[in-house]
């Protein structure tokens, strides 16, 4: 088992290197973003976060293959539908945002960084979800950028990028939350030279006082069988909603003690990048990532947890009374 210091000296340049990318794909996201009008949301136009996607994943790829070329990477995207005829002016939008950041960077180059993602698991690799809440991308409100080295089965460096969270030190919006296995888990502000602290999860013991958080969307997870367990735990507090792996950064930090991804069919398996750096930053901060069974997420199965069923996410103080409140309600135990 190494020490600190020796685990500090193992993965710091993962550590800086991943920081560096999460928070420059951050900046091209923001800035696609801020150009969504409410014009093209009558008009249901995706194509703002499809580009913000694609951007983010061809500069994380980039980085993550120069600085550690025998590390596989495994996100969402592939390259394969912007070279369709049909796609050329999204292909060349998205040229244009990559551009604003990497001015040398070529067509054949972008989405050779894009097919990068396209990995296997192994002993050693990384997980990406280069926008995580598309709906709360285009609606302008909370999403997140999760990156996440995972080794041996273990997760072991995470930075997670919010920019639409409002900091808890100071003015301002859009944070960095950082965590190296056994060293802990930090918030930073987004701008480089920036403030930087410890978090921790709340000490919130009382079930009773508990804080959920919980997906806007109902499809994400069962908004009924939540109200269920707030009422039979006499949880008073409404819950706050929000998109993305921002809910982890939520309880990481304290601002609430509990996340549920409850499932909403029994054969939902959830992928692992959505998950996956949120999961360290919580539990680095003190708190615990079960799924509602209470048993360890298991990271060796794939691209998916198809070993687990939902996601339990809490300050560990909250954990077992909350599993308790399911078992008795028989929620997320169908079939199981």
């Amino acid at each position: 088992m190494p020490t600190k210091t020796e685990s500090q000296k193992t993965y710091k340049k993962e550590l800086d290197v991943a920081l560096g990318v999460v928070r420059e794909a951050a900046v091209l996201t923001a800035a696609v973003q801020s150009q969504i009008t409410l014009e093209s949301l009558d008009k249901k136009d995706k194509s703002p976060v499809t580009i913000a996607d694609y951007g983010s994943q061809a500069l994380v790829c980039r980085a993550i293959s120069r600085a550690f070329p025998a590390d596989s990477i495994v996100a969402e995207e592939d390259s394969g539908d912007l070279t369709k005829p049909q796609n050329a002016l999204l292909l060349r939008r998205l040229i244009e945002v990559v551009q604003g950041l990497r001015p040398a960077a070529e067509p054949e180059a972008i989405c050779d960084w894009i097919d990068r993602g396209n990995g296997e698991p192994s002993d050693r690799f990384w997980t990406l979800d280069p926008i995580d809440g598309t709906k709360g991308f285009l609606r302008k409100e909370q999403y997140a950028i999760s990156l996440c080295l995972i080794e041996g089965g273990e997760l072991k460096i995470a930075v997670l990028a919010c920019p639409r969270l409002p900091t808890s030190f100071g003015k301002g919006v859009g944070v960095l939350l950082s965590a190296v296995a056994g060293l802990g888990a930090f918030e930073l502000s987004m701008e480089p030279e920036g403030g930087v602290r410890k978090i921790a999860v709340s000490a919130v013991a009382d079930v009773r006082k508990l804080r959920f958080c919980e997906s806007v969307e109902s499809a994400h997870s069962s908004h009924s069988d939540s109200e269920r367990i707030a009422a039979h735990l006499g949880i008073t507090a409404p819950p706050v909603r929000m998109d993305s792996q921002a809910k982890y950064a939520a309880v990481g930090r304290g601002d609430a003690e509990a996340y549920l991804r409850l499932p909403q069919s029994q054969d939902y398996q959830e992928k692992i990048w959505d998950h996956a750096g949120g999961a360290l930053v919580v539990t680095e901060a003190g708190g615990r990532v079960t799924d509602v069974l209470g048993q360890p997420l298991s990271w060796k199965a794939g691209k998916t947890l198809a070993q687990n069923k939902g996601v339990v996410v809490t300050n560990g103080h909250v954990h077992e009374s909350l599993l308790s409140a399911m078992e008795t309600l028989s929620i997320g135990r169908a079939s199981l």
